[in-house]
This record gives structure tokens, sequence and C-alpha cells, in this order.
């Protein structure tokens, strides 16, 4: 990932995780224009929006660039941020920069899977924590088949698999991101698994030998 097109301000350090209280006063800032108090929201949250935007477009430059229209997009209009979650505000409006990408390219997201997979950026997709390297490459072959079964998903439910299955958002989140009822939610995400169930089985082969069932 290309950090100097995702950090909108650089020249600010990272800043520790912020405290409710510490979010709220950067958020005020920022409000206020004040630029520095906001690369420090960029510098929390931008590996999520990147995560959401490269899941959903399958490409890196695309992601990126989906990346950085959402933090200036965000910072044209964190004036209207009235409160709630900033992480599901961001989000929603990463989601809303995907599905715009997606419909001006009219096509499926790249499947660039080497790319998807080995994202130096991601500390997932790094042997660690005495990880085997047998263990690393099964992993990785299982991430490339799953990243396949992925982007055979419609948006919308590819979007709550995203959010749900591997940003760890709950069912409410989704749905403030997705501005989705609760009950779309759950059901969306039930057929995403399905079909993605589906899929594995029906590429069973390919599945690394340890997984297969």
């Amino acid at each position: 990932m290309d950090a100097e097109k995702i950090v909108m301000f650089p020249g600010v350090e990272a800043s520790p995780d912020p405290t409710p209280t510490e979010e709220e006063r950067l958020i005020l800032a920022s409000q206020a224009g004040d630029i520095q108090a906001f690369n420090q929201l960029v510098e929390r949250y931008q590996f999520q929006v990147y995560n959401l935007c490269r899941r959903m477009l399958g490409d890196p430059e695309l992601a990126a660039d989906a990346t950085q229209e959402t933090f200036l997009n965000a910072f044209e209009h964190i004036g209207r941020f009235r409160g709630g979650t900033l992480k599901t505000w961001l989000l929603r409006i990463a989601a809303n920069a995907c599905y715009d990408l997606m419909r001006h390219r009219k096509r499926r997201p790249a499947t660039s899977l080497d790319e998807i997979v080995d994202d130096e950026d991601d500390p997932k997709d790094f042997a660690g924590g005495g990880e085997l390297p047998e263990q690393f490459a099964l992993r990785r072959e299982l991430g490339q088949l799953l990243v396949r079964a992925l982007n055979e998903l419609p948006p919308e439910q590819r979007m709550v698999v995203v959010l749900s299955d591997i940003q760890g958002l709950s069912y409410d989140e989704i749905a403030d991101v997705t501005r989705t009822e609760l009950g779309t939610v759950k059901s969306r995400l039930s057929r995403a698994r399905a079909k993605l169930r589906d899929y594995l089985d029906r590429h069973r082969e390919l599945l690394p030998r340890d997984y297969r069932y």
C-alpha cells in the first residue's frame, strides 16, 4: 500500500489509540479546520478504510484512490458529523466511494491474488508467532481461494462479509455503515456465507489438503 497516497497530510506522527475523550477533541478540532488533528484521525482509521476498499475493489491502486477520496470527503464534510461512531461514519463514506467506482467501471473487482494475499501492509499476511513456513504456505493458498470466492459475491453481499468476517463489525455497526435494516444485514450475510460455502465445496480440489472435508 502506498502510504503517501493514503496519509492525506504528512508530517504528523502517528498517535496512540485515542480515548473517546481525545477522539472527540480531535473531531472538534478537525471541524474547526485543524489539519493536524484530522491527520491523527487518518492515522487511526486509514488501515480499516483501505482494507475495506481493497477487499471490495480488488485492485490496490483503485483501493488507494478510494481511500484517499474517502478522507478528502470526510475532511470536507467533518462539520456534518454530529456524534455516533466515527469509524462507521468513515466506513460508510468508503463504502459509497467503492460503489461509485464499481458503477463507473461496470466491472467485477480485479483478482490480482498475489497482490491481495501478499499485501505487505497487512500484518495478518506474514508468518509470525512461531508459524511454520508450511503453515504459512497453506494459509496463503487458502487465502487465494477465499479471495476468488469473495469476488464471486454481489457487491452488497461482499460488503457485509468484509465488514463482519474480516473487519469484525457487529450487526448494528454494519447496518449503520450500509444504511440498511438489521434484518437485511443478517439476510445478506447468511446468503453470502452460504454462497461462499457452496463455492468452496464446488472447488474442493483447489483447497489445501489439510482443509478438505
